[in-house]
């Protein structure tokens, strides 16, 4: 019989007072932008970026560019493999939440869930276990059955109590485009998300994401100089609102902005054909500091703090509840 692990949400406001917690995965854009010195302008110039944004692309009724805001929550999911037992329980996934204030009106109204995603099991599975699979082959590879684990806990999740008490659709996830793959565009064009791209193969984090039960499509929205990468499930173009996908874009897009300036913040924007490239010289900076070599570093230890903490004393117990999972 398939055991039952036991999930719990946490919800921390994301605003220039955000300060990331002990158990906070710090590898995470948002956890980076929060430490050192310039803190609080980083954040406060971010959380500008992202209205000016959502603003620009939320247009219609909207005459001087600022009727919404976007309150960004960080959504902490904690799993303890014994559910007696919760308050050890294993800091599994981070994601955002988008929350869009209607200034006009003094609507509340539900964005994206999703945006960002981080995932210590993910650290681990790309930090650890693919560079040890590969030290001594000839040719890269992944092990068999690589990122099942991962993608069944991930699913595990969406169908929980604490996912369904606290979310009403599925999450939708966007990062950078894959560096080592082609785009094309396909006619399509969608007027918020904007002009579709088709990569020319899936890229590793396309197959990790597909065993989260998650498909893929590449958009570059009006405006923006790149596609970015939409993970989700079902209807992504009928199942969210215009508001819903703005939210979506102006968070993650200011992200990419400040973590890969030279694709997503370059000063010419992608043609029918794009491969993006980290070594664009022609590119803007942000004012906002980030630190990517760090992120890399922090990448591993966080990898190898999961082998320890998670994958190697519950071995034997994840390996058979995968093992029992419905493929």
């Amino acid at each position: 019989m398939s055991r039952e692990f036991t999930f719990r949400i946490k919800k921390t406001r994301f605003d220039e007072d955000y300060r990331p917690s002990e158990s906070t995965r710090i590898t995470t854009n948002f956890a980076n932008l929060a430490r050192g010195e310039r803190r609080e302008e980083n954040l406060r110039n971010t959380l500008a970026m992202i209205d000016n944004r959502f603003n620009a692309l939320a247009h219609w009724d909207n005459p001087r560019s600022d009727r919404y805001a976007v309150e960004l929550d960080i959504i902490s999911v904690e799993m303890a493999v014994d559910p007696a037992d919760i308050d050890h329980a294993f800091p599994l996934i981070e994601v955002l939440q988008t929350t869009i204030v209607d200034k006009e009106t003094g609507a509340r109204i539900d964005g994206m869930v999703g945006n960002n995603f981080s995932s210590y099991v993910r650290d681990y599975d790309f930090s650890v276990l693919l560079p040890a699979y590969n030290r001594d082959r000839p040719t890269f590879a992944a092990p068999e059955g690589f990122g099942e684990l991962h993608g069944k806990l991930f699913k595990h999740f969406l169908s929980s109590d604490a996912y369904k008490a606290n979310f009403h659709k599925p999450p939708v996830i966007c990062i950078s485009a894959s560096s080592s793959k082609t785009y094309r565009r396909t006619g399509t064009y969608h007027p918020i998300l904007g002009l579709e791209y088709q990569q020319n193969e899936f890229s590793s984090t396309d197959q990790y994401f597909e065993k989260m039960g998650m498909q893929v499509r590449f958009f570059m929205p009006p405006g923006a100089v790149a596609p970015l990468a939409l993970y989700f499930r079902g209807d992504l173009l009928g199942a969210y609102s215009n508001l819903e996908l703005i939210s979506l874009i102006s968070t993650m897009e200011t992200f990419q902005k400040i973590y890969r300036p030279e694709i997503y913040n370059a000063n010419s924007a992608a043609g029918h054909t794009f491969q993006p490239s980290l070594k664009h010289q022609d590119y803007s900076l942000t004012r906002i500091v980030y630190d990517r070599e760090e992120r890399s570093q922090l990448a591993i230890k966080q990898g190898e703090f999961t082998h320890q903490h998670f994958i190697k004393p519950y071995q034997a117990i994840l390996d058979q509840w995968a093992a029992s999972c419905a493929a």
